[in-house]
């Protein structure tokens, strides 16, 4: 079992990683009590070796595992990566390219939504993790034995689990599928950290450009605020403080200190008028500067149960296609498709088409129907019409 804490060893083990194919990654970590994850150890494995990497270790830097997430022969391995990834990008700088994350390509081949580690592992190795170690304080030091073997064995079975589902994909020309949803996995934009789009993870229930001006404003000096003390956003100040804060938009201490969840003694200090300043920032932006608000179209009454409809014909299609129906729709693109043909939603691109935006328009415009057939349910062409559309 190796743990790595010496330059020379790090330099070592990253260059013969290099050579290889593959690689598969996982990190442990922190964020209780920060805005930043701190990385407390780095698990690698080639195609016959493995070690962890200890962050923590003195002197140790870990510019060689950022050299290898760079190194575009590699192809980086990662279950659920997207945590993963933010890590290397804050810390090294590095988006991790190209990559293969084992958790959409499962449900590329039918495993369900957001399937589990541990459930993959059983299900295409017949091994079992052990899970003792699995919520342990990884910053403590020494790490134990048990800990360690937890955190190998994160990598260690990503390794066959990587190797049969990409074998699968191949054989079921699926593995194109799984590429297009990794690239947006590390598009440049997938992990913007702008303080002032930090207002859109709060989803307001107005649409009011004043309001959403003064709360942009807020959430940006909140979100630098947190960076910069590196602590949780709602260890600043908690979300329903803020929406509060931004629909009042107090201009002096006094109507301040009235704000709901607002701690004693905050308004007077240097905190207050630093969001003051914000507020009245906020409040000063000109109407044609303001946030815009999302356009939403209301569903008509009448296409409900075209809708509904949908549902079905999704589950049913990605039964039959084995894929899990988040990976393919949503229900603002169903509803997006019953409005509109044309609609710009994944489901009617690339694969996503074939698998089910064909057949969704062609039951839309009464080209085909769903037939109860025994115990289940297929897709039929409707008498006097073309049948046009994919069958599910």
């Amino acid at each position: 079992m190796t743990l790595i804490t010496e330059q020379s060893e790090l330099e070592d083990f990253c260059g013969k990683l290099a050579g290889a194919d593959f690689v598969t990654v996982d990190t442990e970590f922190m964020r209780e009590s920060t805005y930043w994850p701190k990385l407390c150890l780095v698990q690698l494995a080639g195609p016959d070796s493995h070690a962890a990497v200890d962050p923590l270790a003195p002197e140790l830097d870990l510019q060689p595992v950022y050299d290898l997430m760079a190194n575009q022969s590699v192809l980086k391995v990662f279950h659920a990566a997207r945590q993963d990834i933010e890590i290397f990008l804050h810390q090294g700088k590095v988006m991790p390219r190209p990559v293969f994350d084992t958790q959409i390509a499962a449900m590329v081949c039918g495993y369900g939504e957001s399937v589990g580690y541990e459930t993959l592992v059983v299900s295409l190795t017949g091994r079992r993790v052990d899970k003792m170690s699995r919520f342990t304080n990884w910053a403590n030091r020494p790490l134990t034995p048990p800990q360690l073997a937890y955190a190998l064995a994160d990598v260690t079975h990503l390794r066959d689990v990587y190797i049969k589902l990409r074998e699968r994909l191949d054989r079921e020309g699926r593995t194109a599928w799984v590429e297009e949803e990794d690239a947006v996995l590390v598009a440049d934009g997938t992990y913007d950290l702008d303080p002032q789009n930090a207002w859109r993870r709060l989803r307001p229930r107005t649409d009011n450009p004043r309001f959403l001006a003064v709360l942009q404003a807020v959430a940006a000096w909140r979100e630098r605020e947190a960076q910069q003390r590196n602590s949780p956003r709602n260890w600043v100040l908690r979300d329903d403080t803020l929406l509060d804060i931004a629909a009042q938009a107090p201009k002096t201490p006094e109507a301040l200190a009235r704000s709901r969840g607002l701690p004693k003694g905050f308004a007077e200090g240097r905190h207050g008028k630093a969001l003051l300043d914000a507020i009245a920032e906020g409040v000063a932006v000109a109407p044609a500067d303001r946030p815009k608000p999302a356009v939403r179209v209301d569903l008509p009454s009448s296409l409900t149960p075209v809708v509904e409809l949908l549902k079905v014909l999704l589950k049913m299609s990605c039964d039959q296609h084995g894929v899990a129906p988040k990976l393919v729709a949503n229900t603002a693109d169903l509803e997006a498709i019953a409005m509109d043909d044309n609609a710009d939603v994944p489901a009617l691109h690339g694969w996503r088409r074939e698998v089910f935006g064909e057949t969704a328009l062609a039951v839309k415009h009464g080209r085909v129907a769903l037939a109860i057939k025994g115990r289940g349910l297929e897709v039929v062409p409707v008498p006097g019409t073309d049948g046009g559309g994919e069958t599910a």
